[in-house]
């Protein structure tokens, strides 16, 4: 068989059809979506400057919103289609400001001689930089999730004409931060939720409330809802914001953290929440958390390993020769944290905790001074915000609305 005998039959003989080459999809970006992002840069940037764009011939990129800006401004067609857009009112000040003409100290000959980057950006006789369309700083063929969530982000910000009720909160949760009370720790997806707060680009913010509503789309694989809804959210600064609850996500996941509750407070809202305590009442005992003092490389070796226990007694008591109590792995212990109980059954919130955190018990043996074997059951792998966490969702009742997720070392939504 010769050569082109063989290419034929492996081109004839393709099962898989693995040489059938398919279409780029070539799908691009309509003109009305590109004027209305090109548009939001500009409000981004009014939003962070607190001033419209400039001819600032230092600064390319504010030079070309300045421009893009004054181009829009000259068509009423355009205008028309950005009102909804225009929630800064750039627009409709048209007639009423016009932006100030660039600086330059220099006068063009009439030689069309240039020498210096004012001549050049001055001399757009080709309305090359006032494009609102097709900026030279809009990248077609890069990803624009994030920076459609950015401009979502920025650009709705208003002022807040109630801060005065979230004014005091920021302050305490600032100090909180500052003593160590609360702390900024990695976020995800399942930790935003109304009524917490959040740092995104350094400014502290809070998310009041969520409106959430559901769409279901259509895929190839079946159906999937997504969920996205109008947030109110107050940041420190004094503004607030009608994000949407996805962009408010991808902007903190970006370049943000999670507050942590106020661990003292936590411990405060315990008592309160299992009941009033008076003179009267009688303390029922305490729930615990240690750390292993074990010089056992095995034991050592496992980060964020604690014991979560319950004791009628002080606690202090309660450890007084540990080394020799399989229960404390044959070694000391660290005191951690510790709650007093009252008006309560401290056994079922032990037992809840432990249900709860109950597969990332620690599974070891452990043999005592005589060699029997033990298998304690009250350590748990996870941290210790977390399990802090944990004992504020038992006190606020929401325990059974959430999971332990070993793997990823956080609590997540059922």
């Amino acid at each position: 068989m010769d050569k082109d005998a063989v290419l034929g039959e492996i081109f004839v003989n393709d099962p898989l059809g693995l040489l059938n080459i398919k279409p780029k999809n070539t799908s691009t970006r309509t003109p009305d979506e590109r004027l209305v992002e090109s548009f939001q840069e500009i409000t981004a940037f009014v939003t962070k400057h607190g001033k419209e764009p400039e001819a600032n011939a230092h600064n390319v990129a504010e030079f070309q919103l300045y421009s893009r800006l004054k181009s829009l401004r000259k068509d009423n067609e355009k205008v028309d289609m950005l009102l909804g857009e225009d929630v800064q009112g750039l627009l409709s000040k048209a007639q009423k400001n016009k932006l100030r003409e660039p600086k330059t100290s220099y006068n063009k000959k009439t030689t069309g001689q240039i020498s210096s980057l004012d001549d050049i950006l001055n001399d757009d006789s080709l309305d090359i930089l006032s494009n609102g369309d097709e900026g030279i700083f809009n990248f077609v063929h890069t990803p624009k999730d994030f920076e459609r969530a950015e401009a979502d982000f920025v650009a709705r910000r208003e002022p807040c004409k109630d801060f005065d009720k979230f004014e005091s909160r920021f302050r305490e949760v600032q100090k909180e931060l500052a003593s160590g009370k609360r702390k900024l720790v990695p976020f995800k997806q399942e930790n935003l939720r109304a009524g917490d707060f959040y740092v995104h680009n350094g400014i502290l913010l809070f998310l009041e409330t969520v409106n959430f509503e559901e769409e279901v789309r259509e895929y190839s694989s079946g159906e999937r809802v997504r969920k996205d809804g109008r947030t109110r959210t107050v940041f420190e600064n004094g503004t607030e914001s009608k994000m949407l609850y996805r962009s408010l996500y991808k902007a903190i996941l970006a370049n943000g953290k999670s507050v942590t509750q106020n661990f003292d407070k936590v411990n405060m809202g315990f008592a309160e929440k299992f009941g009033s305590i008076v003179e009267e009442d009688e303390k029922t005992g305490y729930i615990y958390i240690f750390k292993s003092k074990s010089s056992d490389e095995e034991i050592r070796s496992i980060p964020n390993l604690f014991k979560i226990g319950y004791t009628k007694g002080e606690v202090a008591d309660r450890i007084k020769n540990a080394e020799k109590k399989p229960t404390y792995l044959m070694a000391k212990v660290e005191y951690i944290a510790g709650w007093k109980c009252f008006n309560m059954n401290p056994q079922k919130f032990e037992q809840l905790i432990h249900n709860f955190f109950g597969s990332a018990c620690l599974d070891i043996d452990v043999f005592d001074g005589t060699g029997r074997r033990h298998r304690p059951q009250e350590w748990f792998i996870a941290p210790i915000e977390v399990i802090k966490q944990a004992i504020e969702l038992i006190i606020n009742g929401k325990i059974v609305k959430y999971q332990y997720d070993r793997e990823n070392s956080t609590i997540v939504a059922r």
